[in-house]
């Protein structure tokens, strides 16, 4: 188990110091999740760390029910339920939630409509839609301080297809069957939420 876990935090580094370049982790904000391979076990960023410069003994080794399996004098995420109901729901390998400018303006912008429409684009292929004139909604919940109320909030809102939610005037969460996979999801949409919101800006649409 323990080289299993070993690996883990290493891939929660790698992803942290990955969207860390890309300045989508500012000041101590987002939180990133491994599964432990071959078990229900995850590793998460604990709280308050920089992951601007995330060690692996900011990496917490937590079970299911997202407690810890090793002392520390560290507390995982206060979004760690988030990532532990996502887990339970969804054959998935990493999560990982960012906060970025376009993800934001994103989330505020189609709020009300109840989710991003991002339509008939190349980058759909990055998230397996590799059909001619393919179409997703990203689905948009409300940001609430309730973290529990939250978690179920964005479990609930999980659709076939589409391996991301976003939170209002918050973030987005977004997962893979593993880390690789959870980043090329991310990527994808960070760009097409550029794209998109920057088109809604020249072509002077009303959204909401």
């Amino acid at each position: 188990m323990s080289e299993q876990v070993a690996v883990a935090k290493a891939q929660v580094v790698e992803l942290a110091d990955r969207f860390a370049r890309k300045g989508w982790l500012p000041a101590t904000s987002g939180n990133l999740s491994v599964r432990v391979s071959g078990t229900t076990d995850f590793c998460v960023t604990r709280s308050g760390a920089d992951k601007q410069r995330l060690a692996t003994a900011d990496v917490l080794w937590l079970d299911a029910s997202g407690q810890p399996r090793e002392a520390t004098a560290y507390r995982p995420s206060a979004e760690t339920v988030v990532h532990q109901r996502l887990y339970a729901a969804l054959d998935c390998g990493a999560i990982v939630h960012v906060h970025t400018v376009f993800n934001n303006l994103a989330s505020e912008l189609w709020f009300q409509r109840g989710g991003v429409d991002l339509a008939e684009h190349e980058l759909l292929k990055a998230l397996g839609h590799w059909r001619e004139g393919a179409r997703i909604r990203v689905p948009i919940v409300e940001n609430y301080a309730d973290l529990d109320r939250l978690a179920e909030a964005v479990c609930s809102a999980v659709t076939d297809g589409c391996p991301a939610v976003l939170v209002r005037n918050h973030g987005i969460y977004a997962w893979g069957a593993d880390g690789m996979a959870a980043v090329r999801h991310l990527e994808a949409f960070e760009f097409l939420f550029e794209y998109r919101c920057r088109l809604a800006q020249f072509r002077g649409e009303f959204c909401g």
